[in-house]
């Protein structure tokens, strides 16, 4: 027995040994018989929010109006729940109000039958007043009841249905799946971090091929990013993209990501060729298809994007970075050492390198680049791509230059010659200031 799991334990038997039923709840089950070690374990009880806070005394009400408290154990915090049904959800997200219940009408509210399961924390018995464990057996995501109900109490049910399929590789339930497709436009009414959060947790999951594959088919991904769906059937030049069209090979790509791969790197392998679509064009002399500025183009789309979904910051930077870069791995073989160093020393140039080689295997299979690049960093390593450079501002004005724009100029090219090796001390670097460039 884990630790996690024993530390679960002793909080339920603390509320069974008060008189109380208290069961291991939703995922933790889930995952357990599927062979998978929970990450967490939700406890629900018969216990009332101030039952449970009369044994823990030190519990966090975080939710206790729905029923829900938080208690602190070994370090870690435990969701205990009251046994409920639910009112009227009149913001598509949360009950107007909650009755506490029993453990089978409980079980009702749920948003999934797999997600649905009890079990007995001491025996080990599994409580399934819905189904669950046959559907767990058929490898099936079934919405509890009637799933166009299930949908409408709380529209991030449809995202996280997709999120579960791809999660353990299920299928959905016919009924559920045609319900999701109905249902879909019930997604505005979630909000944005939400939408968000189950987004990201479905791209970076390694099947995220067939999350977005999912997300597409259900309409879902109308809702919330529209803009990548014109990738389908956007022809490319079959000469460099034999497998298809712009989505069939961002699919592939996303297939092709090592498992753990960043939030960054997915989102970036998404939105490299955003920007083909609106670039589109047919070169009639040359008798092919061009996509002019389609890096540039994606690039301002993704930002948009991620702005709007309400990514961070640094994750918005960091993804355009990898859109707006990810053709010049064409040149690298061309690039001055100082370029190709500038070029090798970004911060995202680990995740650019993977994203060119996905993008590379998925279609012409070429990657002499990233060969090139391989014996380049092997090359460079006695030392940092990006020395500390040579002289600095405080040079220059000993020198007699006025502080100014021009500072930046000098230092650019006296930062080239030291990466191009010409220049290696101060002194040299010196001479050439006095050499190239004069005071004003």
């Amino acid at each position: 027995m884990s630790t996690l799991r024993e530390s679960a334990t002793r909080v339920a038997l603390r509320l069974s040994q008060a008189g109380h039923e208290a069961y291991f709840a939703g995922g933790c089950v889930r995952d357990a018989l599927m062979g998978r070690e929970p990450k967490d374990y939700d406890i629900a009880t018969s216990a009332r929010p101030e039952e449970v806070l009369a044994l823990f005394p030190n519990a966090d009400q975080i939710g206790a109006h729905f029923g829900v408290m938080l208690v602190k154990r070994d370090g870690t915090h435990f969701e205990i729940a009251t046994f409920r049904s639910d009112g009227i959800y009149e913001d598509g997200r949360h009950p107007e109000s909650v009755t506490f219940t029993t453990a089978e009408i409980d079980a009702q509210r749920r948003d999934f039958t797999i997600n649905g399961l009890f079990q007995n924390p001491v025996s080990g018995e599994i409580i399934d007043h819905v189904g669950g464990r046959a559907d767990l057996e058929a490898k099936l995501i079934r919405a509890i009841g009637d799933p166009a109900q299930r949908f409408e109490e709380d529209a991030l049910r449809l995202m996280r249905a997709i999120r579960f399929a791809t999660s353990t590789g299920f299928q959905i339930d016919p009924a559920t799946w045609d319900s999701i497709r109905t249902h879909a436009s019930l997604l505005k009414r979630i909000s944005t971090e939400r939408i968000r959060e189950e987004f990201s947790r479905t791209i970076t999951h390694p099947q995220r091929r067939r999350g977005i594959e999912l997300l597409v088919e259900s309409g879902l991904m109308e809702q919330f990013l529209p803009e990548f769906l014109p990738t389908r059937g956007c022809e490319q030049p079959p000469q460099f993209h034999p497998e298809g069209d712009v989505y069939v090979h961002t699919l592939i790509m996303l297939e092709l990501l090592p498992p753990d791969a960043s939030l960054e790197l997915c989102l970036g392998v998404l939105f490299h060729d955003i920007g083909k679509p609106p670039t589109f064009e047919f070169d009639e002399a040359a008798d092919r298809i061009r996509f002019n500025g389609h890096d540039r183009i994606g690039a301002e789309m993704a930002e948009e994007i991620m702005r709007r979904l309400r990514y961070s910051n640094a994750n918005i930077e960091a993804v355009v970075a990898l859109v707006a870069h990810h053709m010049q791995f064409m040149h690298v073989q061309q690039m001055r050492t100082a370029k190709l160093k500038r070029f090798m020393a970004r911060p995202t140039f680990p995740d650019e390198v993977e994203l060119h080689r996905v993008d590379c295997t998925s279609s012409h299979g070429m990657l002499d680049n990233i060969e090139f690049l391989d014996a380049k960093t092997a090359e460079f390593a006695a030392e940092p791509l990006i020395p500390s450079p040579l002289i600095t501002g405080r040079h220059l004005i000993q020198l007699g230059f006025p502080p100014g724009p021009r500072f930046s100029e000098i230092l650019d090219y006296i930062q080239t010659e030291q990466l191009e090796g010409r220049l290696t001390t101060e002194e040299k670097a010196l001479a050439a200031v006095r050499e190239n460039f004069r005071p004003d």
